[in-house]
Parts: C-alpha cells; structure tokens; sequence
C-alpha cells in the first residue's frame, strides 16, 4: 500500500520562518535553543521543514513555540492568499 501524504493546508514552516526572522533569531541559533530544552533539531531539518519538505513533529513545534515566545495561533495562521 503506498504511503498516504497529509495535504498541508497551512504553510507552517513558513510562518515559522517569518516568525523566527521577525524575532531576529538566526536557523543555528534556534536549532541550539531547541537542542538545549531536549528537542532533537539540526539546522538543516529546521531548513527542511520551513521550506516544506519535512514534516514538523508536534514537540518541535512546543519548543519553537516556548523558544520564539509565540502562540499556537502565530504558528497556524494561514496565509494571505490561501484557499
């Protein structure tokens, strides 16, 4: 059976990633932060999943979330243009 993809209707890498520039917090620098609270990050996952091509687990997104000071709101929001 193949395996089955969850259509993202929310880009949440790229709110993350507007998100992350707007607080001025560099992709190492959250991948560190993230690291330190236990949450298993690298740079380049948290490259992928701002760009899209890996999908977010929900305590990466509990870590960004406490490390950015933002809400679940900030992070689920749709973006303009979408639907």
């Amino acid at each position: 059976m193949p395996q089955q993809k969850i259509k993202q209707d929310i880009n949440i890498g790229a709110n993350i990633r507007d998100l992350r520039l707007r607080h001025d917090v560099g992709a190492t620098e959250l991948a560190i932060k993230l690291q330190l609270i236990g949450i298993d990050m690298t740079r380049e996952a948290l490259w992928k999943i701002e760009s899209g091509e890996q999908h977010i687990k929900a305590t990466q997104l509990r870590g960004i979330r406490d490390v950015l000071g933002v809400t679940y709101d900030d992070l689920l929001k749709e973006q303009e243009g979408a639907r």
